[in-house]
């Protein structure tokens, strides 16, 4: 067999403990997942179908880690006693379903690290919002004094900190794609942000298998722990009735009073684990603003309540929060344009947030990777809101079809730079060029990161 393209850095690789792991995809999890497989006496080996990014290479080469890049060797992966997978894999790769047809485990870096920390965890998903809720979420706990961690989509690999931390409570946020892998974890609380629409192309493009993965939250929890949900969800209540939740159960509304959870009552928020333990908070003093954010800070506050944080640090921490780059972004002002990078807003739910939240007229940039979307939810946002659509992707046909009848001028461009100059031409004094594309990136961009970025650097250039 040809070692091309697999490196063995020394002897250190050799640990026999507890069988052979395998660890596929070389990012992020997978490095960290190696790291404490390492740490806990396993034979580990990492495959990566692709480039295995300098950092991670060099990692994977400090650790004495054996590991291959752009390509899966099946006779150094099949004889694996468990495997370990990127969430970014799918199901349908040929070496996860020949994983799957011998019966070897495949799970999540998630859930091999929770069997080695007994920290609280807090695990937050959602279709939108996930980011920024966790954020908040650790923002509020760590300035409360809390020994905490922040980990799974956002922050440093869970399974690194597990390796060589020791904190008392993890913030994780938690997509679909990492809760399909997950079988015996637990969260202690888990909070369901929203479930509209988003990765269909994952899942048979049928919006209940989606939902279905979502609900794997609140799987092997007990009446002991705490589910935190938005009552206001209509596919989230469709989901739960399926699941039938066991957990304690917190809800929280913009349209009415629930007895346990949050609430919003003209401009203020109500947040009450019991009816004599409220906090209440002027919605004019969060630091995020907008409906979806208001949605946010109640989930965090929520998660604040039940751990019996004080409610003077909960609003200082609501207040104070700064928001993710890449999330409704202010970039600049320019002749009197404001100029938003919403790249984090990869589904057309994330970009009808960000129209919702829009004062003034818009030049929306969209587009990208198609994921199965569905424009009808956005059609009266952008007849009311949007003066022109800029097109960033290969393939804008979907789009244009979607809203030539809405919208005079709808252009195709193929860089950020192009997409920030026609945008700019196409607004004047007053309007706002929003990039929220409600696509993925990966057709001209390597993330959405990147997509991000490059428009940032564009719109300096104006």
């Amino acid at each position: 067999m040809s070692t091309n393209n697999i490196t063995s850095s020394n002897s250190k690789s050799a640990m026999t403990g507890q069988g052979r792991v395998v660890i596929l995809g070389a990012g992020e999890s997978g490095v960290g997942a190696a790291k404490l497989a390492q740490a806990k006496g396993f034979e580990v080996f990492v495959s990566d179908y692709g480039l295995i990014a300098d950092q991670y290479k060099a990692a994977l080469e400090k650790l004495g880690v054996p590991f291959e890049s752009e390509k899966h060797t099946e006779e150094l992966i099949l004889n694996a006693t468990e495997v370990i997978k990127s969430p970014g894999i799918p199901p349908t790769a040929p070496i996860v379903k020949k994983l799957a047809a011998q019966g070897t485990p495949v799970i999540s870096e998630i859930e091999f690290a929770k069997r080695y920390t007994n920290a609280k965890t807090i695990c937050i998903t959602g279709s939108n919002g996930k980011s920024t809720t966790s954020l908040l979420t650790y923002h509020i706990l760590k300035n409360a004094g809390l020994n905490v961690g922040l980990a799974g989509n956002v922050g440093q690999s869970f399974a690194a900190q597990v390796a060589t931390e020791d904190y008392e409570y993890y913030v994780l946020e938690i997509s679909s794609f990492m809760l399909d892998d997950m079988f015996q974890f637990k969260a202690d609380i888990a909070v369901l942000l929203n479930i509209t629409p988003d990765h269909l192309d994952r899942y048979d493009y049928k919006l209940e298998n989606y939902a279905a993965s979502k609900m794997r939250i609140v799987q092997n929890q007990t009446a002991d722990d705490v589910f935190i949900y938005c009552a206001d969800d209509e596919e989230s209540l469709t989901a739960m009735a399926i699941t039938k939740p066991l957990a304690k159960t917190y809800p929280f509304s913009i349209v009415k009073p629930v007895e346990r959870g949050a609430y919003l009552e003209a401009n203020t928020l109500h947040i009450l684990t019991e009816p004599n333990k409220q906090l209440t908070m002027s919605i004019s003093d969060l630091a995020l603003q907008g409906k979806h954010n208001i949605y946010n800070s109640m989930a965090s506050g929520i998660v604040s309540k039940v751990l019996e944080l004080r409610n003077e640090t909960i609003r200082e921490s609501m207040g104070n929060f700064k928001n993710i780059e890449h999330r409704l972004e202010h970039v600049a002002k320019i002749s009197g344009i404001d100029f938003i990078n919403d790249s984090k807003a990869t589904n057309v739910n994330s970009t009808w947030y960000a129209l919702e939240s829009m004062t003034s007229d818009v030049v929306l940039i969209m587009g990208g990777v198609d994921k199965g979307n569905d424009y009808n939810m956005l059609k009266d946002l952008v007849k009311s809101k949007v003066k022109a659509i800029v097109c960033l992707g290969k393939d804008n046909k979907r789009i244009h079809d979607a809203f030539e009848d809405d919208v005079e001028i709808i252009v195709n461009t193929f860089s950020a730079e192009e997409a920030a100059q026609i945008a700019f031409h196409l607004a004047k004094r007053g309007d706002a060029v929003l990039l929220s594309p409600a696509c993925a990136s990966f057709d001209l961009f390597k993330n959405y990161e990147d997509r991000g970025n490059q428009f940032k650097a564009a719109v300096r250039e104006l």
